[in-house]
């Protein structure tokens, strides 16, 4: 846990935006930070490209090497690495090295809000339904709503692979639904609003668990902060699926 040659380990939190080196000091004299399993001591240095390093049981990814994009994908590019029939994929809006990767799915022509990573172990607990990551987005539909349909939502709906679980749902618009779920299962959001009577015409994905960014444009991208690295992180290591609280909205 402490090779000679490695990183101190507050120097390695203070770049993961904990803090000051101080403030990551005591994190570690007070037994928050754990490194490979064990409580880790101060003065303790790591080899950051190995280590497993938690704070207060989050998992924090600690290689200098990782790049976490925040894209909002523009209807008709497809949320994959490659496509064989040629359509224009989302890595192709952000830098092509180091390679990254979709986390999750948005279909073809559903707009908003997407992760790309390189950081395998943190997509992964995003991705996983046990840890139930809110995510919102605005449905555009057909006909106006009424209050039996907004309730159904809210419910759960049966679909053709079982039932939906309760989504928060709120009518924001005579033909707008701002919708939150906590599943990751094909086309959800479109076969609930079709499942009562009100097709998705235009889909919208406003967060991911407690990121948010009205400021970026359809097409564009940035590089999420530490501070925002570190709400994932904390979101993903939270399977009561309450992930909003605290988020970051720009």
């Amino acid at each position: 846990m402490t090779p000679a040659d490695g990183e101190r380990l507050q120097k390695v939190l203070a770049r993961c935006g904990f803090g000051s080196r101080r403030a990551c000091e005591s994190l570690i004299s007070d037994g928050r930070v754990r490194v490979d399993g064990a409580v880790a001591r101060l003065g303790a240095r790591i080899d950051a490209t190995r280590a497993v390093v938690e704070v207060d049981g989050a998992v924090v990814g600690v290689r200098p090497d990782l790049v976490h994009y925040l894209l909002n994908k523009p209807p008709g590019v497809v949320t994959t690495a490659h496509d064989p029939q040629g359509r224009p994929v989302v890595t192709d809006l952000v830098p092509a090295e180091p390679r990254v990767f979709p986390v999750g799915r948005l279909d073809l022509m559903t707009e908003g809000l997407l992760l790309l990573t390189n950081d395998g172990d943190l997509a992964h607990r995003l991705a996983h339904p046990s840890f139930g990551i809110a995510k919102e987005y605005l449905a555009h539909v057909s006909g106006e709503p009424k209050p039996a349909a907004v309730r159904a939502l809210r419910e759960g709906v049966e679909l053709d692979d079982g039932p939906t679980g309760p989504a928060k749902v709120a009518l924001v618009a005579p033909d707008v639904l701002r919708i939150t779920v906590h599943e990751g299962r094909n086309r959800l959001v479109r076969r609930m609003c079709e499942a009562v009577g009100h097709p998705v015409r235009r889909l919208v994905r406003t967060r991911i668990g407690p990121l948010a960014d009205r400021r970026l444009a359809p097409g564009r991208w940035r590089s999420l902060t530490p501070g925002e690295t570190r709400l994932l992180e904390q979101a993903a290591a939270n399977k009561s699926g309450e992930t909003e609280a605290g988020g970051s909205h720009r």
